[in-house]
């Protein structure tokens, strides 16, 4: 068998695998609050349970990457990931009280969230073996992002949102199968070095950067826990909630492409500004209309707020940040965008929901991604006058 054509057979498996763990996360976004909801959780109960992920992720993401460069691994690393993943999905199928399924989600949460990052080191390691790019395997994960939010969601409108978790150990169970059949890779790229992180901090710049991306991020998160248990609040069934997920990850797809093909032409600064806006308008939208259908037909706009977000953020910070602490700068952004965002959302977001309702919530996330739009424009003009060895204009007496 010639090189090239084992080369495309593993990058067909990978895409598969990506296929089939974005299947996992579809579920996890979509319906694990549904799932709570069945359980007879409250708001604040759901937004809890949401934000324990992201605080787990800070910790898990980096202890399973340091065993995986330990151990020069990363097939093996994500066989045992998914066969934890799915021992704990049957184990919390199992109950059904706030106080046993905090304990239980944590390890679930331990074991679920570094199969992401792993697998985009899989990923970045075979696209650049084969000088290809990277979208074209990470794109496989938005299709089965969209594809288990609507199939996922006919199945669960039927059998109901107390089935969630044995779809989560069915998609384990066919993840696990996948993985077998991957060409193990040991990531190239430089391991996250912790004394880098002074250097990479004290960039002004990276700085600002940072905190605007926070700002956006917790209002992307805000809509990602609550839509589900808003859409279901103004009567819509599991079905319908998987058609606003579908849209969602349908959209970003074209935009993925558009961008790899013609993003180099635009700055990055302006772009995320645009992102911020778009974000901005479209909470707005979901905080004053009051009909599912009106609702989910604004997830279209999700192709311009985060697709554009997710490609060029990475590219940004690929370009302000020298080689020698990129690692390290892309470990904060995950933590920024993932881990305390989300911490945040959930904690704060769950609370919002119980007291005032849904149209707080989006609200308040729009004043957030107004913020993170004003702070990138601001970035942007300040960069622009920089480059052409302007001073920032002043106002006349």
């Amino acid at each position: 068998m010639s090189q090239q054509v084992v080369k495309s057979r593993d990058a067909h498996w990978l895409r598969a695998f990506t296929f089939s763990i974005f299947m996992a996360s579809s579920v996890v976004v979509s319906y694990l609050p549904l799932y709570y909801q069945a359980l007879g959780f409250t708001s604040v109960q759901i937004g809890l349970l949401y934000s324990i992920g992201p605080l787990i992720s800070i910790v898990s993401n980096l202890f399973w990457g340091l065993i995986s460069d330990r151990l020069g691994t990363l097939k093996k690393v994500l066989i045992l990931l998914l066969c934890a993943q799915i021992i704990l999905s049957l184990i919390l199928s199992q109950f059904a009280s706030f106080g046993s399924v905090v304990p239980i989600l944590i390890l679930f949460y331990f074991f679920y969230f570094p199969i992401f990052p792993l697998n985009d080191s899989f990923s970045i390691v075979t696209a650049q073996a084969q000088g290809k790019s990277f979208i074209g395997i990470r794109v496989f994960g938005s299709i089965g992002f969209a594809i288990a939010a609507l199939l996922f969601g006919m199945v669960l409108r039927t059998a109901g949102a107390i089935y969630t978790v044995w779809v989560l150990v069915l998609i384990g169970i066919l993840s696990l199968g996948i993985a077998f059949f991957l060409t193990d890779k040991r990531a190239s790229m430089k391991k996250m070095e912790f004394s880098g992180l002074w250097a990479v901090l004290k960039q002004r710049e990276v700085l600002l950067f940072f905190l605007f991306v926070l700002l956006l991020a917790i209002a992307h998160r805000l809509n990602e826990a609550f839509l589900g248990v808003t859409l279901t609040g103004l009567g819509a069934d599991e079905s319908l909630v998987g058609w606003a997920w579908m849209l969602s990850a349908v959209s970003e797809i074209p935009i993925f492409f558009l961008l790899n093909a013609f993003g180099d032409r635009f700055k990055e600064l302006p772009l995320l500004a645009l992102s911020g806006l778009t974000y901005a308008i479209r909470l707005l939208l979901v905080a004053n209309l009051q009909t599912p259908g009106a609702i989910v037909a604004t997830q279209l706009m999700h192709s311009v707020s985060f697709g554009i977000f997710y490609f060029v953020a990475v590219r940004y910070i690929s370009r302000v940040i020298p080689e020698e602490y990129r690692s390290t700068g892309l470990a904060l952004y995950t933590i920024v965008w993932s881990s305390i965002a989300g911490l945040l959302s959930g904690t704060f977001g769950g609370i919002l929901l119980e007291a005032h309702g849904k149209d707080m919530v989006f609200h308040v996330g729009a004043a957030f991604a107004v913020a993170a739009c004003a702070g990138f424009l601001a970035m942007a003009v300040h960069s622009r006058y920089a480059e052409t060895g302007t001073r920032w204009p002043r106002r006349r007496r």
